[in-house]
């Protein structure tokens, strides 16, 4: 049977009309609240980030450094530390910091170990004098380079028959740094020696020329210490 339009606008099947969505303008409220709400989490996360982000780059010992060392740019490296207060860090060289020319330990400092102003000064802070030595090659280990930390014993020579004198007493010197080591090619050539330059505490400086100018025989060997 056929359906008339008046049975359809009976029963309620006529089509529903399509809604549109509207977008909200910018004069809606909304949309300046969200605006807000955007804004203000932005810049509550910038200072929190600013916070969290309190460290200063200072400078740190790059590896092991003994006492009377030149420092240069190659035994120091940066590290980021939060310190507690600003005194705090103005014990310590800050990376923006303008470093002296003439910087040398007068303590040692272990690799890693922050560069506090309290353990440089010039070559008169420090106390020591450059000492110049020669050994045998077999009587220095050949890791022994500028920077290491060593202890030089002397011992007395053959005795007049030629048999070895047993060695006694300890280092004469101990816990000095080798602030120069060249290589034996350019240390004394000929002589198949090789020179480091020790820094040494001036007061231990004359006993020990005064030692190995007691036996011209006398051997020197150095031993590294680490």
């Amino acid at each position: 049977m056929a359906t008339t339009l008046g049975d359809a606008t009976d029963r309620g099947d006529a089509a529903t009309p399509a809604l549109r969505v509207h977008r909200p303008g910018w004069r809606d409220p909304r949309l300046w609240i969200g605006i807000v709400l955007v804004a203000g989490s932005v810049v509550a996360g910038s200072r929190l980030l600013a916070a969290a982000d309190d460290t200063v780059r200072v400078w740190s010992a790059a590896s092991d450094l003994g006492a009377g060392q030149r420092l240069s740019d190659e035994d120091l490296v940066a590290t980021r530390v939060r310190f507690a207060d600003d005194d705090t860090l103005a014990g310590y060289y800050a990376v923006d910091d303008e470093l002296p020319a003439d910087l040398r330990l007068v303590s040692g400092l272990a690799a890693g170990d922050l560069l506090p102003r309290a353990a440089v000064g010039s070559s008169a802070d420090s106390g020591l004098v450059e000492v110049p030595i020669a050994v045998e090659p077999e009587q220095v280990p050949p890791s022994v380079t500028s920077g290491a930390v060593v202890d030089v014993y002397v011992v007395a020579g053959p005795d007049p028959d030629g048999d070895p004198v047993p060695a006694t007493g300890g280092a004469a010197l101990s816990h000095v740094t080798v602030v120069d080591a060249p290589p034996l090619a350019e240390s004394f050539g000929t002589s198949g020696r090789r020179q480091l330059v020790l820094a040494v505490p001036e007061a231990d400086a004359a006993p020990f020329f005064a030692l190995l100018g007691a036996d011209d025989t006398a051997v020197i060997t150095v031993v590294r210490r680490g």
